[in-house]
This record gives structure tokens, sequence and C-alpha cells, in this order.
């Protein structure tokens, strides 16, 4: 399918959410091959890792594999794809007078859905490096310095398309209350939340204790900006929508708490790893459970919450299935694939390192039903959106996520 062009007034920085859907499913492809195949004294599979297995014979073992390849690298290309329509459409879009009256509205801090989105291309190319580049895995100690570089630059935006709404707004006022009512300002806090993430790979994963340091802190502080500021939207978002009510269309945001919960808690997950592996700080099995428990517990609480909503304004009807048209909608994929995503890390880092359950044993295969439909419901949802949006029709103007 061929993409077609936003039209200039009609884009909206929030259409980068379709290619950090794209990174994130991506991601939960790797999950498979994450958790379902060896890889001793590795936090994670790589080319040699995977290819031991494949010739060891398991045919389980070597469908697993050839799912999780033909997933990254499928939507590893959309992902890319869907990044560079973005990137040709916001230049287009910069030279509009529609830019201009941007920039002095509550959807100003919309811009940082692009380092959002940027910060998911390095999450997705350190997997891509690692499953499908022989020995690049083996080197990796010398690209960590890279990636914590790179993370820093995308770092440097977000806190610079942030730090432009947010400045505006306490210095010369105009930020619209009545029309907060959603939690699409939670966006900004995503995006300082996912480059957090980034840093904390490099502060688990490398056995340089100065690279560790170094990512460790990169991580605490974009993570403690993220929980500040969400901690903020949240407030101010709930209070808006119990006096105005939310609107139908903004009610995906209701959601984004799924996925900034995932970024955070995988990111405080490697910062304990890093201090364990790295400082000698014990990180127990049962403090690993009861920290990823609690945060799934808040995420399918919000789950239901935002479910109730959309259901009863009847979003899903006329935005997915329907011919409603809203770039807003491409917020349900974060939460769909971060809730596959976290579910992985609370049943193997979780359930099986606790000893309740055994890996691949049926209770174990059980957990996995719903996540194996969520992931595939998430799937269909995304092709669905990238048709009704990015195909070759012309776009109806946009309405932002962020009221």
């Amino acid at each position: 399918m061929r993409y077609a062009r936003a039209e200039g007034a009609s884009y909206s920085p929030i259409y980068f959410l379709s290619s950090l859907g794209a990174g994130g499913l991506a991601v939960s492809f790797f999950m498979y091959l994450m958790w379902m195949t060896p890889h001793k004294g590795q936090p994670i599979p790589s080319f040699s890792t995977l290819s031991a297995a494949v010739q060891s014979g398991d045919v389980f073992l070597q469908a697993v594999i050839a799912l999780g390849v033909i997933g990254i690298a499928a939507f590893t290309f959309l992902h890319v794809r869907t990044l560079l329509w973005n990137v040709r459409e916001y230049f287009a879009w910069k030279k509009t007078p529609g830019y201009q009256a941007f920039l002095k509205s509550n959807n100003q801090s919309q811009l940082t859905a692009m380092p959002l989105a940027f910060a998911m291309s390095i999450n997705v190319g350190f997997i891509v490096g690692a499953v499908f580049v022989p020995g690049l895995w083996e080197i990796a100690e010398y690209l960590f310095p890279a990636a914590l570089l790179a993370f820093a630059a995308t770092g440097y935006f977000a806190l610079k398309f942030f730090g432009g709404f947010f400045t505006r707004v306490l210095t010369e006022g105009g930020f619209d209350c009545t029309r907060n009512n959603s939690f699409g300002q939670l966006l900004s806090a995503f995006s300082l939340a996912m480059v957090g993430v980034g840093f904390s790979a490099a502060a688990a994963m490398s056995h340089v204790k100065l690279t560790s340091a170094i990512g460790f802190m990169g991580s605490t502080l974009y993570l403690s900006a993220a929980v500040i500021l969400g901690a903020i939207f949240l407030v101010m978002g709930f209070r808006s929508m119990m006096e105005h009510s939310a609107e139908r269309e903004t009610t995906p945001t209701l959601w984004i708490i799924i996925p900034f919960i995932t970024v955070v808690g995988i990111a405080v997950y490697r910062l304990n790893k890093a201090l364990e592996h790295n400082f000698g700080v014990e990180f127990s099995a049962g403090s690993a459970f009861a920290l990823l428990t609690v945060l799934f517990s808040i995420q399918l609480v919000f789950g239901l919450l935002g479910y109730m909503v959309m259901k009863r304004f009847g979003y899903f009807e006329h935005f997915v299935t329907g011919e409603g048209r809203s770039p807003g909608s491409y917020a349900l994929i974060c939460p769909g694939v971060a809730l596959f995503v976290f579910a992985n890390f609370v049943i193997n880092a979780g359930l099986v390192q606790i000893g309740v359950i055994d890996k691949f044993s049926i209770a174990w295969f059980v957990l996995y039903v719903p996540l194996v439909y969520l992931q595939a419901k998430t799937i269909a949802v995304y092709f669905r959106l990238n048709g009704k949006m990015l195909g070759n029709r012309p776009a109806s103007p946009a309405t932002p996520l962020a009221a």
C-alpha cells in the first residue's frame, strides 16, 4: 500500500504514533525470543544463540524463532517506512499557517511524539542488530556508549519540544484547561520515559561500571522528569474530564498510562538489575515479582476504565470498525503492545522466577493464550488504521489527540 500525502493542514504530529506502534509490535515479537529461547550468559538473545537453537533440532523452538524473526523484520520495515513518511509530512506541514497556530495551542506538546518515535527506533535498531547481525552482540560493550549518545540526543529534543510548550504556557499563559479533558498531555511524559528506558538498557547490560553508571544516571534523570510530569498531567486531565466530561475522540488517551507504566516498570527493573550485576546490591526474585505485579495491576485498572468509557461512547464502532477517521486512534496500539510486553515480564521475570509456575508448563502456556490474542488483535487494529489513515484517500482535517 502506498501512503498518501496528508495534505498540509490535515497533518498532526500524532501520526508519529503510527511509527511508534509498528516499532512496539516489532519489540513484542522479540519477547518470544527473549523468554522462549536459551541465551545463557547473555541478557538478551543474539544471532549466535538463535543460530545454535535452530540447529538443536527442537521443532517448537525453531517455530518460535521463525515467528519472532519474521515479526521483527516485518514490523521494523513498517516502523521505518511510517517514520520516513512522518518526517516528510512534518516538514511540509511546518511551512503552513496551521503550524504557527498549533504552536499557540494546548497541542504544542504533541511535538514530543517525534522524539518518542525516534527513541523507539534506537530500541528497535538494537534488537535488529542483536538478532540479525552475526557477531554484533560480542562487541556490544563498544556499542553501548554510542547508544547512550543516541538516547542523549533524543532526550535533548524531547526536553526541547516539551520545554518550548511548558515555558510558553508558564510565561504567557493561554493553556485552555476546559479543553484538556483527556490524558493527551501525558504524551510528553511518555516521551521522556521512553528515553529513560533506553538509558536503562545500557545500565543493566553493560559490564563496564562507568557505562552502567552513566546509563543509570541518565535513566534516573528522565524517569524522574517523566513521573513528576505524568502525575501533574494525570491530575489535570482527570479534573477536566470530571468537570467537562471526556470527549469521544480523545478517549484512547485514557489508555496512555498503560505504555507509560510499561516503560517505567521495565526501566526500574533494569536499574535494579544494574545495581545487582555491577554494584553488588541484591535484587531478589520476590522484589521483582512485587514490583511487576503492582504496576501490572495499575495497568489493568486503567485498561478496564478506558475500555468502559470508550465502549459507552461507541468509540470502537465509529473510529476503528466504522468510517470515523482520527490520528488519535493510533493511541490504541501502544497500550496493546505495552500490556503484552509487560505481561511477559510478569510471567517470566515474576511468576517463573519465584517458582509459582514452570516455563513451558501447561499453566505457563495457558497464561500466554490471552496474550497471543491481545497481540493478534492489536496487529489487526494497526493494519485497519493504516488502511484508513495512511491509504490513498484524501485525509480529512485531523482532530488532535490532546485538545
